[in-house]
């Protein structure tokens, strides 16, 4: 079941408003363009703005998220029409060959059950042609990123076009092992509604990373760190080796 912040129809109807920076994502089509993908698979594609992104560029793009709540945002979109969505997950995909996959952001470490991460590389490995390319990021564990993740450091208040003023934060809830808990809270000044949304993020070191990729059959090309948090994560390039 996908956390409330992408589902619920308030909160999801904000979501790009309070995350408006996306210039992490130009990080992936250059890279699209640099391994010269026609193809795209965008695993977790959310309210579909990387999608959309690649397929302004004249790229065949599909997008597929758990979470009905950020497709249907995703669909309302301008040039929504140029971009196959699929509302499922990786394990559920229909026959394809793509020259790249992707997970941006948190998609990769959001997938938290191990079967579930395995059963994502094994469908993501069936979706790509021979020799094509998985490429996605990953917080390193060592940085402890959730140690800024309250509502002192977190805390911000946006004027939303049609909405009016939000206050929203997180707050770390649960760390066990690699797993971090958080939840998000959003205030809405025009009502005083206050609504919330549990999430939990796994996080994997690059060794364990580099081994599931191997034993699902992938070739780990590279691994570069992220541009937009240098020293924080990790960005893995993983090739189809057949």
């Amino acid at each position: 079941m996908a956390d409330d912040i992408f589902e619920h129809p308030r909160l999801v109807a904000i979501y790009d408003a309070l995350d408006p920076d996306r210039s992490d994502l130009d990080v992936y089509a250059a890279i699209a363009d640099e391994l010269g993908a026609g193809r795209v698979l965008d695993v977790g594609c959310g309210t579909g703005t990387f999608a959309l992104l690649l397929a302004h560029r004249g790229l065949e793009v599909t997008g597929v998220d758990p979470a009905g709540g950020s497709l249907g945002v995703a669909r309302a979109k301008p040039g929504a029409e140029r971009v196959h969505w699929i509302h499922g997950d990786a394990t559920t995909l229909p026959p394809m060959q793509v020259d790249l996959a992707t997970m941006t952001a948190n998609v990769a470490q959001a997938i938290v059950d191990p079967s579930d991460w395995e059963g994502t590389l094994r469908g993501v490995y069936d979706a790509l042609r021979p020799g094509g390319h998985l490429v996605f990021e990953t917080r390193d564990p060592a940085y402890r990123a959730w140690q800024e993740w309250n509502r002192a450091a977190s805390y911000g208040v946006t004027e939303i076009q049609g909405v009016g003023a939000v206050e929203s934060w997180v707050d770390v809830t649960d760390v066990s092992g690699p797993l971090v808990s958080f939840r998000g809270t959003c205030v809405f000044a025009s009502d005083g509604e206050v609504l919330t949304s549990e999430s939990t993020l796994r996080f994997r070191g690059r060794d364990e990373v580099e081994a599931a990729l191997v034993t699902h059959g992938y070739a780990v090309d590279e691994v570069r760190g992220a541009p937009d948090r240098p020293g924080q994560e990790f960005v893995f390039f993983a090739r189809r080796s057949d």
